[in-house]
């Protein structure tokens, strides 16, 4: 297998901690997009939609879009389960990650891309041709954090996870989530969010968080 990568990138990041739960290695190949590499014809033959992360299969066989890559590591390599053990506990967690993408990734998405000067014009990611940044967006993004921070703490007050008793795929996005937040969106967590913050320091002590 070879993973299209970008160190700085959430996205990319949530399958590195995904793989280095599991246990699983493959050759990485690392796309500068901020050099806009991610749109070169090189990659763009890899995958057309210009976006990362990429997984490409020892038979040639192309896998883009986050959860879509985690969905087929779970089912080859089934322990630990990221994903879900039974019916329930699968909707459960899968509910979860949703609300981690909606409420949170996309508010620090919009918060970075829309403020960066290197994607003035590139305000959505990926082949799409130019599209003007709209710093309004930032701000509204900054905003959705907040919001996004206050749920997520008042939810960790009564669970040590985000989503069932057990890391799954729900605490991988949030905490890729929230270090993005931090450093790209320059959005931390506020310091009133104590139990958002205890739960970052126990998942930031896992060896798979440094992937």
């Amino acid at each position: 297998m070879k993973l299209y990568d970008n160190t700085h990138a959430p996205n990319p990041r949530r399958v590195r901690i995904f793989m280095a739960e599991k246990g699983v290695a493959c050759d990485n190949v690392q796309v500068d997009i901020v050099k806009g590499e991610n749109l070169s014809d090189e990659f763009l033959a890899v995958n057309p939609r210009g976006l990362l992360p990429t997984l490409v299969l020892d038979d040639g066989t192309v896998l883009d879009e986050t959860v879509a890559i985690c969905r087929f590591l779970e089912e080859t390599y089934p322990n630990p389960p990221l994903m879900g053990t039974d019916p329930l506990s699968k909707a459960q967690i899968e509910a979860r990650q949703r609300h981690m993408e909606w409420d949170g990734l996309l508010g620090a998405m919009d918060a970075f891309r829309n403020a960066f000067p290197g994607f003035k014009s590139r305000g959505l990611g990926g082949n799409v041709g130019p599209v003007d940044a709209i710093p309004e967006l930032a701000d509204r993004g900054k905003a959705s954090l907040l919001r996004f921070y206050a749920s997520l703490d008042d939810h960790l007050s009564k669970s040590k996870y985000v989503a069932v008793d057990s890391f799954t795929i729900a605490d991988i996005t949030a905490f890729c989530v929230v270090d993005f937040a931090a450093a790209a969106a320059r959005c931390p967590v506020p310091d009133e969010c104590t139990n958002l913050k205890r739960w970052h320091e126990e998942v930031s002590a896992r060896s798979s968080a440094q992937a």
